[in-house]
Formats: structure tokens, C-alpha cells, sequence
């Protein structure tokens, strides 16, 4: 008889073979897939996580897992240290372009890679330069852990440069989006309460989707972001908007995050996600996305004269690059600005030293 192992695989169900061999099993909304390896080890929690993602589980020593073949090397990537530490949602983000270049490429040899061929692994995607980037990262990282795990001594990727994109990422929504989106979906809607959330916050889809009464202290909002709170202390503690305080008083205490389902569940990412997309068509809004929301949230802050520092305390970054990504424009726009203040300020003092001197010398 099967049984479901409810604490550390969700999803994962136990059963005896014909041979009475324990074997597992995972299932999740119609898909299904083998867990191999033995419990609890780095091998099942490997393929675990491919099976969440909704990949095949892959034994070790089978066919398609030939020793010393870009899928062997996937394989041994996927339980190391480096991609084990990520945070979920990153996982999930890698996993889909290491899974489209195992599919397309895996039965090739690591050892025997050089940059030639590397370089026509890119060619397809030359006209995608985004894409090209991604290929070329993801194999980066492979490659560097073939290096470690000494299937090679050397990086055939080191001298290949990434494509120039030209973009300058998600859409930022402007002020005029805003205010189509909330007039179109007005308060009290699931729509209106997460755009004025994610834009108040400066949140992402992954946390956004578990803010809920137990992390608002007082007046203030408090989280850790689910990218970064395996190792990271950081604590994003930021005032409550008013706008966001109207918006959140319109609901029940009962409801244990701010955007579950009518049903009364917590919201997923990508079901968030999926609902930002409808709720920005119906709006007419179709360049918007929750993202850009996160970034029209630093934008504000970058407009009314925030430091870096002080828009990274909203947004949770470690690093003042990305907030010069985020917010990049806005900051060149109001330094622009803040230098023709002074530059009028220096002209017309020069204008008044020029006058004192003209009448002491009459």
C-alpha cells in the first residue's frame, strides 16, 4: 500500500515494487514522476527538486546519464553546494534553461568541449541576444563546476562576451498606467489590493504572495525576502503607505496572507503571476507586469530625492547595482535636475558678485 510522506517531500509517495523494493513516487496536479535514489540522499534530493519544477526524475548510470556527458555533469550540478544554497525561486529559474540545453545537448562529451564548439551552441540564439546571455551563463556555471569536480581543467567559456541586449529589462510602469490599472480595478478587488501591495513595498511576486497580518508590527511592515532568507539576516522594515493602509483595512483578519484565493489558500507565485497578466489586459495594459511594479516602486523613491542606500532598504538588495538598474533613470533625471539648480544658483551669484563690483568701483 502506498503511503504519502507528509514532512520533508510534499508530494512524494512511498511503495514496494514486485521485487519489494521501496520505491517513491511524486505527484502534483496530474503530473507524475519517479524519485530515485536512496531517501534523503543528495541523489533523491536532486531529482526531487527537478520534479517540482516539473522535470523527470533521471537515475544515475542509466542511459541517459552517461558519465562524462553534459547530462551527467546537470546531474552532479544540480546536487552541489552552489546550486543547493539558491532560493527556490532561483532554482526554478536556472533549471529552465540547463533543462531546454540538456534536452538539445546533453549526449555531448564535457571533456571534449572547446570554445568552437561552445560558440556554435550559441549560434541559434544569436538573434535572441537575451537568450544568447542566459545559454551562455548557464554554461559558464556548468563548465566552472566541471573545473571543480575535475572533469576538466580548464573553461572553454572564460573568453566568450555577452551579446550587447539594448534592454532595459521589464517595463517600469509610469504614473498614467498606474492610475488606469486602480481606476479599472477598484478597491476592494484582489486586482487592486495586489498592485497597491507590490507597489507600496517594492515586493516581489515570490513574497508578496505570503504577506499577510502577522508581518505588519504597528505602523510598519515587516519580511524577510524568499530569495535571499537562507543566508541572509536582512530584514525589510519599512512604514505602512496610507494608500496601502486603506487597502489593507478592507480586510478580514481571518485571511492569513492579503492575496489568497477566493477559496481561502494562499496564492502561488506563478498563480499571482498568471493573474497580474490577465488583470493588466482587461486594463488595456498589456507592457505591465508585477515586476515592473517593483521597479516603478524604486523609481518613486529615486524622484523624491532617496538615496541608494535608502531604496535598497525598501527593495531588500544587497548590492547598489541593481537599485541603479531599478531606479537608474529616475536618478540620472533628478541629478540632472539638482546639477541645473546649482549650475543657476553659481550664475546668478556670479551675477551678483558682478554688480557688488561694478558699484564698489563707481
Amino acid at each position: 500500500m502506498a503511503r504519502r510522506i507528509k514532512h520533508e517531500f510534499p508530494g512524494v509517495t512511498a511503495y514496494f515494487d514486485r521485487h519489494q523494493k521501496r520505491r517513491y513516487r511524486f505527484r502534483k496536479k496530474g503530473f507524475s514522476t519517479e524519485i530515485h535514489g536512496e531517501y534523503g540522499s543528495s541523489e533523491f534530493r536532486g531529482n526531487y527538486e527537478r520534479a517540482i519544477s516539473g522535470h523527470r526524475s533521471r537515475e544515475i548510470g542509466s542511459p541517459a546519464t552517461k558519465r562524462g556527458t553534459i547530462n551527467a555533469l546537470i546531474v552532479s550540478y544540480y546536487k552541489s553546494p552552489e546550486f543547493i544554497s539558491l532560493g527556490d525561486s532561483t532554482k526554478a529559474t536556472y533549471r529552465r534553461e540547463i533543462e531546454r540545453l540538456r534536452n538539445e545537448h546533453g549526449h555531448r562529451l564535457v571533456g571534449q568541449m572547446k570554445r568552437s564548439h561552445v560558440v556554435k551552441l550559441l549560434e541559434p540564439l544569436s538573434d535572441r541576444p537575451s537568450a544568447r546571455n542566459n545559454r551562455l551563463r548557464m554554461l559558464r556555471m556548468l563548465l566552472n563546476h566541471a573545473v571543480e569536480i575535475g572533469w576538466r581543467s580548464d573553461n572553454p567559456t572564460a573568453a566568450i562576451k555577452k551579446m550587447r541586449t539594448g534592454s532595459q529589462g521589464l517595463h517600469t510602469w509610469t504614473e498614467a498606467e498606474i492610475e488606469t490599472f486602480l481606476n479599472h480595478h477598484p478597491i476592494g478587488s484582489t486586482a487592486h489590493t495586489a498592485v497597491t501591495l507590490m507597489l507600496h513595498t517594492a515586493c516581489s511576486r515570490v513574497d508578496a504572495v505570503r504577506l499577510g497580518w502577522q508581518n505588519v508590527k504597528g505602523s510598519r511592515l515587516q519580511y524577510r525576502r524568499q530569495k535571499t532568507e537562507r543566508f541572509s539576516e536582512v530584514v525589510v522594515d519599512i512604514p505602512i503607505h496610507p494608500d496601502l493602509q486603506k487597502v489593507l483595512e478592507a480586510l478580514p483578519k481571518s485571511q492569513m496572507t492579503f492575496l489568497e484565493t477566493s477559496g481561502g489558500r494562499s496564492r502561488s507565485s506563478n498563480g499571482l503571476g498568471n493573474a497580474m497578466r490577465k488583470w493588466c489586459n482587461a486594463a488595456g495594459l498589456t507592457a505591465c507586469s508585477s515586476h515592473g511594479l517593483r521597479k516603478a516602486c524604486a523609481t518613486r523613491l529615486a524622484e523624491s530625492g532617496a538615496s541608494e542606500r535608502e531604496i535598497m532598504a525598501w527593495t531588500g538588495h544587497s548590492s547598489p547595482q541593481m537599485v541603479q538598474i531599478y531606479a537608474g533613470k529616475a536618478r540620472r533625471g533628478l541629478m540632472a535636475d539638482q546639477g541645473f539648480a546649482k549650475l543657476l544658483q553659481n550664475e546668478t551669484g556670479s551675477k551678483n558678485d558682478e554688480l557688488n563690483n561694478n558699484g564698489s568701483t563707481k
